[in-house]
């Protein structure tokens, strides 16, 4: 029986977007009065609660409050959506070829499984995004409390699938240390490099390009 395929989200089947998404928060920050470049440093230095548990509006409000501003709901509504907006366009940048990918997989019998570290914005971008109706099933940090690499997250993932993390394969650039993750719980690793070189240290298998991966599946 075909083995299940779990993957990453960002700079694995879509690009992470990075500086695009430093410089929204800059106009977040703008619109609730506080410094734009203390605002993205406190992104920075909040990203597991905001992956595991504040939702959008929380975070805003939260932050801006952290900075010394006084936002009203209004203006943390306006944050929020910009952000949320942003989401959107992440993962309507998913490359037709990706999808073929993914298509080629579940024409092969693989399960399909999705183990994302994202904020409340990305989860509710998910479902209208073209990637969602090709996933069997998407775990969200922000909606299960946990984040990579912690095995309990892996397991989840594997649990939904009806599987053994033994028996699938993480595919993943390597951010937030989840290939050592996903190997302590003894899924098969491998490194994708397409959208971004995150893990260069890994001496596991490596795919330049996710369109190897049907082929190394059948090999396998």
């Amino acid at each position: 029986m075909p083995r299940p395929v779990i993957f990453d989200l960002f700079h694995t089947l879509v690009p992470g977007g990075d500086p695009e998404r430093d410089r929204v928060i800059g106009e977040m920050a703008l619109m609730v009065g506080v410094a734009p470049a203390a605002l993205v440093a406190a992104y920075h230095a909040t990203w597991r609660d905001r992956m595991t548990g504040w939702d959008t509006e929380e975070t805003v409000r939260t932050l801006a409050r952290r900075l010394g501003g006084t936002p009203t709901e209004e203006q943390v509504a306006r944050a929020a959506a910009h952000r949320r907006e942003l989401a959107c366009r992440l993962l309507a940048r998913v490359a037709p070829e990706t999808l073929a990918v993914l298509d080629a997989l579940r024409a092969d019998g693989h399960p399909v499984g999705l183990l994302s570290n994202a904020t409340a914005e990305t989860a509710e971008a998910w479902r209208s995004s073209p990637l969602a109706r090709r996933v069997d099933v998407a775990v969200f940090s922000c909606e299960v409390g946990l984040a990579k690499p912690d095995p309990a997250i892996y397991r989840t993932a594997a649990e939904r699938l009806a599987a053994e993390p033994a028996d699938c394969f993480f595919v993943g650039d390597g951010a937030d240390g989840e290939l050592a993750g996903a190997a302590a719980v003894g899924m098969t690793v491998l490194r994708t490099t397409e959208h971004n070189d995150t893990d260069p240290a890994w001496a596991g298998h490596v795919l330049t390009n996710l369109g190897e991966l049907p082929v190394l599946l059948h090999e396998r």
